[in-house]
């Protein structure tokens, strides 16, 4: 390897792309197409940066699989900042590992890996993240490695409601990230940070509202004195016990009326408008609600129990004292569109269904909906067109994405 191409990688390596590109820009053999691709990603232009990472691979020889391999990352790198995850490259990355580890690559090996555990955190596919976390020692990686593998240790805490084991996370990312000295991963890691420290959901108490960071939430869904509707995962819970109502939308609708009304109950007018989304109530629904009280009150039973009243149903609860509401920091229909625009990144529509696990049509009603009220916005069209927007200020969108409830 020539002395250009060693000075354009120590560049890079240092998070220093304009460097980098100052030795290479002029060159088109496959070394210097690879890291000029890799500078045009680090600067953000990410299809730039996938073109000429690709035209290094066809570039390498048949006897160059190590340098093929390490392409192969790049371009899944590039992929996941672009959140191209209809073309994640699953098969030739774990090809590429493969061909890493044999050549006794570790370093290169482990980053494919640590892609792979941000793609499923991306998904909130937690669990599969942990277990391939779990075979990981990130003790003899360098700082840069060693700050990736804790800010997706942050990320997992934080989607399972731990606040103790993310700060502490954190706070060993931060370390690596002064020793790195790379400004990209250093603002990285202030970005988790305050997503960290910013408010993570609203409690709705007797008509107050106030935010909860991460650790006023971790600590209510432990209260076995306070009976928690959670409204970020659609469950209803006292202390390590958990109804899940994921999949009653009108059960879920009806118990969060009631909870919200407590120690008052709900009119019976009310909970059909609340659950059915009548605007006015006749005998059907009024039928229709005694079934699915019936149903409610029967799920709830161990936890609480719900009464009927002169003019409609209240809530009471068995073992806590109160009842309280975990809300979204934000509300609103497409929600979860918005949490993950939220990361302020630019994402395809098909990205965006493969996330949401839905169709690729609702998900376009969504975005179409979010733009005509000036909530999102595109750029491109067809095939590369993106969406995105700001950060929801103020407010850390880890409670927003969709995950189940942890219930140990």
């Amino acid at each position: 390897m020539d002395s250009l191409i060693t000075a354009a990688a120590r560049a890079l390596a240092a998070g220093d792309p304009l460097g980098a590109l100052k030795r290479v820009a002029l060159r088109e053999d496959a070394p210097a197409l690879a890291l000029r691709g890799i500078a045009m990603a680090q600067l953000g232009d990410l299809v730039r940066a996938k073109a000429l990472v690709r035209r290094a691979a066809r570039a390498f020889g048949p006897k160059e699989a190590l340098a093929r391999a390490r392409c192969v990352v790049a371009e899944a790198e590039i992929a996941l900042a672009s959140r191209d995850l209809a073309g994640w490259p699953a098969k030739p990355l774990d090809a590429a590992r493969a061909t890493l580890d044999a050549s006794g690559d570790r370093r290169n090996a482990a980053h494919a890996r640590y892609l792979e555990v941000r793609r499923l955190l991306l998904l909130g596919r937690l669990d599969e993240a942990e277990r391939i976390l779990a075979d990981l020692d990130p003790t003899p990686f360098p700082p840069a490695l060693r700050t990736a593998h804790e800010l997706v240790v942050t990320g997992i805490a934080m989607r399972r409601i731990r606040a103790k084991p993310a700060r502490e996370a954190l706070a060993r990312a931060t370390q690596a990230a002064r020793a790195a000295r790379i400004p990209a991963l250093t603002a990285e890691v202030e970005s988790a940070a305050r997503a960290l420290n910013a408010p993570a959901a609203r409690l709705l108490d007797q008509g107050s509202e106030r935010p909860l960071l991460l650790d006023d939430v971790e600590a209510l869904l432990a209260s076995k004195s306070r009976l928690v509707v959670d409204a970020c995962r659609h469950a209803v819970r006292d202390g390590s016990s958990v109804i899940s109502l994921a999949t009653r939308p009108v059960l879920f609708a009806l118990v969060r009326a009631l909870a919200e009304a407590w120690p008052g109950d709900v009119s019976r007018d009310a909970l059909v408008k609340q659950a059915f989304g009548a605007k006015h109530a006749d005998e059907s629904h009024r039928a229709r609600l005694r079934v699915e009280i019936g149903r409610l009150r029967a799920m709830l039973r161990p936890l609480a129990t719900l009464s009927a009243t002169k003019d409609g149903f209240t809530l009471a609860p068995k073992r806590a004292r109160d009842i309280v509401v975990l809300a979204r920091p934000v509300e609103e229909q497409y929600a979860a569109v918005l949490a993950f625009l939220a990361d302020g990144e630019s994402w395809s529509s098909s990205a965006l269904a493969i996330a949401l696990d839905t169709s690729q049509r609702t998900v376009q009603r969504a975005l179409d909906a979010l733009a005509a009220e000036a909530k999102i916005q595109s750029v491109g069209h067809g095939r590369a067109r993106r969406w995105m927007t700001p950060p929801v200020l103020g407010f850390t969108t880890s409670l927003l994405l969709p995950t189940p409830l942890p219930t140990e």
